[in-house]
């Protein structure tokens, strides 16, 4: 990201808290907006619909706004509840708005979930609390479009009902990621840790459009799939 000078902002809005990166005030500007349209958009079909909030289970969605139906499709790929991939989804859905301002760096980070276009690499860090790995490794993304999300039972304010303290997932798109970081951090519980973690692993990796996942738990490091180059952060 040193090639370019980009442009970074900070942007909260209720429950959602972001961090939009482009080289373009326009791109930076679209994704604000996107978030605002689309949070509204959700909220509105919330209050005509409780139970697209509180289920635990996907709930198939063939009518409704665009940010329903996207969370509505990745929960059911993850079989998690809709509201697994808000953050996500919005971040997706942000990340396509600035690309139509013809950027070419599109970057929004919501809540710790990661969309990313961009011609040039970006580095991001692994955020997992107090954890020792947390800040110090992270990972250089240079294939895009990609979507990063982590999910702890330990260090977020996020449901989980497993023990890991980091799950993180890379996706096609955040959206995913989101979901199935919540599904298979769901899945790390019990006294066999090589066989819970072999097991999640071959569950995010036989989901359609994940790329690659990482579980930390109990001091043992799984990975499967595609991951991006570790780095270490200083």
């Amino acid at each position: 990201m040193r090639t370019k000078k980009l442009i970074r902002r900070t942007f909260s809005l209720k429950e959602t808290n972001c961090t939009i990166i482009s080289e373009c005030e326009t791109a930076i500007s679209a994704a604000i907006s996107a978030i605002k349209y689309h949070r509204e958009k959700l909220e509105r079909y919330i209050n005509n619909h409780p139970e697209f909030l509180y289920t635990l289970s996907p709930l198939h969605v063939d009518k409704g706004p665009k940010v329903v139906r996207r969370m509505s499709e990745v929960s059911e790929k993850a079989d998690v509840g809709p509201m697994a991939a808000v953050a996500g989804v919005l971040a997706d859905l942000a990340v396509e708005e600035m690309l139509q301002t013809g950027c070419k760096v599109a970057v929004v980070e919501n809540g710790g979930e990661v969309s990313a276009v961009s011609d040039v690499p970006i580095d991001i860090a692994l955020v997992a609390g107090n954890h020792p790995l947390s800040k110090s490794i992270g990972f250089k993304l240079e294939e895009f479009p990609i979507g990063v999300a982590t999910s702890s039972a330990l260090f977020s304010h996020a449901l989980s009902f497993g023990e890991a303290e980091a799950v993180t997932v890379f996706a096609s798109n955040a959206g995913l990621a989101d979901a199935v970081a919540t599904a298979v951090g769901n899945m790390v519980k019990g006294d066999y840790v090589d066989y819970v973690i072999k097991r999640a692993v071959g569950k995010a990796i036989s989901i359609e459009g994940v790329k690659g996942v990482l579980i930390i738990w109990r001091n043992t490091v799984g990975l499967g799939g595609q991951i991006p180059k570790l780095i270490g952060i200083r």
